[in-house]
Formats: C-alpha cells, sequence, structure tokens
C-alpha cells in the first residue's frame, strides 16, 4: 500500500470521526433547546424522584387559578412554555367530560354486567357533584377539571401554537380579514380578536360582528400529519405580515426555528402517547356476515354510519363520538357496499387521546363488542387474532387508563380541545 493510499484512508477515517462528533454536538445542542421550551423547572430532589415520567410537559394554565382552592402548592404547578416575544396569556382549553348512561345494548348474558357499569357511573356522578359544592377546597382532580373546563374561555394556545400578534391603530371587523381566514397552510389555523386591551379573546370567523383592536392569529404546530414545517411557517409569517401591513397593524412575530424546533418536540412528544385500541369481532372461517344483517345490528346497538366509511358511536348529550365500527378487511362501509357484500368481520377502535374518560368509554365499547359477537355467532379477538378472555380485557383497560393518565400528566386532558387538536388530521 503507498503512502498516499495510506493517507487518503486516514484522512477519510478523521473526516468520518469528525462528521459524528459534529452531529452529536449539534444534536445535543437542539435538546438543550427543546428541553428550555417544553421541560418543567428543576424540582426538590424528593418531588423530582417521584415523578414517573420524565417527556417534555405542557402546562396546566388552570392550575395557577385552582391552586388556592384545590389546596396546591404553587411550586408544585409547572411553568408556562412562552412563546418568544409572545404579548399573549391563555387559559386552560375546555375539558369536557364523559357523561354516564352512553347508549350501549347488551343481551340477558351481560346484563348484570352493564348495570354494575351504570350503577359505578351514578356513584361517580353522586361523588362529582358533591365535590362541585361552591367553597369546597378538596376538589379531586377530575372534577376540578370539570369545574374550571365550565368557565375557562377560548383563547389562542401558546404551548400548541404559533401566534403571530397584530396590534391595531383602529378598530377592524372580520370582513377585512378575509384573506387570513380563507388561508390553507396545511395545519388548523385560528384567528380570534378583542375589543380592547386585556378584554377576553373571541374568536374570529366570517359572521363574527364584533370589531377588534386586537388580534391573534394561531396556527397549529402538530398533528397526526407531523410537526409544523419552515415552509409553512414562512407562509403563515407572509400571510400575516402582509395582512398586518394592509390594516397598519404592529405584527409580532416569533423565531421562526424556535417554532419549527417546538413543533419537532410536540410531535415527538404526542407520539409517544397516540393510543389507539382495537377490538375485533370474527366470525369463524369460513364464515361471513352479510351487509345489511351487519348494518342492522350495528344500527340496534347505538351506531350510525358516518360518511368517513365506518360506523360511529356517540355521546347522546355532547355529540361527541365515543368508538367506531370499521370494515376488517380495511375497505370502507357505505350504504351500497353493505346492501351487496359481506364481510368477515368488524373491528371496534377506540382514540384514546380525542375520548373523555377512555376507560369508561372502553367499558362500553367492551360490551357492545361482547353484544355483537353473541349476536353474530362470532368471536372477539385482538389484532393478532387471539381470543379475548375477561382477563385479557382487563389488561387492555389498564392499557387505557395509563395511557388516559400520561396524558393528563403532560396537560393534554383526553377529549378536550387540545388534544382533539393534536391528535387529529
Amino acid at each position: 500500500m503507498s503512502a498516499l493510499q495510506l493517507g487518503l484512508i486516514v484522512a477519510g477515517i478523521a473526516l468520518v470521526i469528525g462528521v459524528i462528533i459534529y452531529n452529536a454536538w449539534a444534536e445535543r445542542r437542539v435538546r438543550r433547546r427543546i428541553a428550555a421550551a417544553f421541560h418543567p423547572a428543576p424540582d426538590p430532589p424528593s418531588e423530582r424522584a417521584a415523578r414517573a415520567r420524565s417527556e417534555p410537559t405542557l402546562r396546566d394554565p388552570d392550575e395557577d387559578a385552582a391552586g388556592a382552592t384545590s389546596g396546591g402548592s404553587a411550586a408544585a404547578v409547572r411553568p408556562p412554555v412562552e412563546l418568544p416575544a409572545s404579548p399573549f396569556a391563555v387559559p386552560m382549553d375546555d375539558v369536557s367530560t364523559l357523561a354516564p348512561g352512553a347508549r350501549s345494548s347488551l343481551d340477558p348474558e351481560h346484563e348484570d354486567e352493564l348495570r354494575a357499569t351504570r350503577a359505578d357511573d351514578a356513584d361517580d356522578d353522586v361523588a362529582d357533584d358533591a365535590a362541585l359544592e361552591p367553597g369546597d377546597a378538596g376538589l379531586p382532580p377530575p372534577a376540578r377539571a370539570a369545574t374550571l373546563a365550565r368557565t375557562a374561555p377560548v383563547a389562542p394556545d401558546p404551548d400548541i401554537e404559533c401566534i403571530v400578534g397584530l396590534a391595531l391603530a383602529q378598530p377592524v371587523t372580520a370582513a377585512t380579514l378575509s384573506a387570513g381566514l380563507h388561508a390553507r397552510l396545511g395545519k388548523p389555523l385560528r384567528w380570534f380578536g378583542r375589543a380592547a386591551a386585556g378584554a377576553p379573546w373571541q374568536v374570529v370567523t366570517d359572521a363574527s360582528a364584533g370589531r377588534y383592536i386586537e388580534l391573534a392569529a394561531c396556527l397549529l404546530l402538530a398533528d397526526r400529519n407531523g410537526p409544523l414545517s419552515e415552509a409553512q411557517l414562512a407562509t403563515f409569517f407572509r400571510i400575516a405580515g402582509e395582512l398586518g401591513a394592509a390594516l397598519g397593524a404592529r405584527v409580532t412575530l416569533p423565531d421562526v426555528r424556535a417554532e419549527v424546533q417546538r413543533g419537532e418536540a410536540l410531535d415527538r412528544l404526542c407520539a409517544d402517547l397516540d393510543v389507539q385500541i382495537g377490538l375485533t369481532v370474527l366470525k369463524a372461517e369460513p364464515g361471513a356476515v352479510a351487509g345489511t344483517r351487519l348494518r342492522g345490528v350495528a344500527e340496534a346497538a347505538g351506531f350510525h354510519l358516518a360518511p368517513g366509511g365506518r360506523f360511529e358511536h356517540v355521546h347522546e348529550d355532547t355529540g361527541a363520538v365515543l368508538f367506531t365500527l370499521q370494515n376488517v378487511r380495511n375497505e370502507p362501509f357505505t350504504a351500497e357496499s353493505l346492501r351487496l357484500t359481506s364481510t368477515p368481520g368488524v373491528v371496534f377502535l377506540l382514540d384514546v387521546p380525542r375520548v373523555a374518560d377512555p376507560a369508561r368509554a372502553f367499558d362500553q365499547m367492551k360490551l357492545a363488542a361482547k353484544r355483537m359477537a353473541h349476536t353474530l355467532g362470532g368471536e372477539l379477538v385482538d389484532d393478532n387474532r387471539r381470543a379475548l378472555d375477561d382477563a385479557a380485557l382487563a389488561k387492555i383497560r389498564a392499557h387505557v387508563q395509563a395511557a388516559a393518565d400520561g396524558l393528563a400528566e403532560v396537560h393534554i386532558e383526553p377529549g378536550s380541545t387540545r388534544a382533539i387538536a393534536l391528535f387529529g388530521a
């Protein structure tokens, strides 16, 4: 081997090592920035050791207001995630709770189980109602969240949105914001306005009749399609800047790279918490269920056929989707396909982040799945076609509860406006 070849080999090795070192340094630098944006301030050693999770967290803006009534310590409240140069103060988004008694028909074999579930629901309601009495300083967490949700106004959410502020010299109406209201950026965009400095924020739409002296354009940082991209952010800033110039407004823009990094960190956090649970009702080979019979059984159980090619079971009072029923063949259900074809089975699907009280919704879904398996002469199985007995279903329920607890721990209450936004699309 010549000296030239040896020198080239050494130089190549040195170059590779240099690239590895640089990448490690760059990654550590980015992680430090993400930690500064998302991690809570260091706790005393005893409190830090007591926490089971160390993922980045979103703040719970209502804990500040709840501390006095709940007996909470200010030291235990996570600090807010601040936007660069953000002029906005943000209260907690609404947190809905799943009311008991959602319809779930059941055959006599499972009536005792259903009655027990409803009795537990009634007990929970009585306990919650007692806890919601005015002046109670010891509200349990679910009741406290429900109480705060009733009074929390809708407003920009800087923990999950990139916010551009527009301070106006003269009040404007919604009609002057058409270009911004109808912008399509690949991520949900919300507009808020207020009539005076310090006044409550109001959602601005085409139908809004108010006049606003201050505006906030809010673009979601991440959803199930991934994080906000730099190109999307640049377009957002351009539209907001052009609108601000046309209105003679003072525009406040956050840093592009910082917002992109926040979106990427938020996307990773949500990916770790994104849980969907499926229960499959399968006919034994070579059996199949006629589409017309399936539709009749599904509608009798409280489902309705939705435009997305699936059946939906909704909450009777709120209209929120609790769980869905899909074709095991991964083909959409339509009125025509159900009339002409059959299927070997169906999948009950619970989207944990998007449902208030996921454990209770799972109980209802489990009972509906048992009923359908019994009615159709099928078997209740998991994704790997293994039969599910009560012990296996109890383990799945525990997994659902753990997922819900994990979401609540980072202040993404399941079924809340915040969760619906982050786990949409």
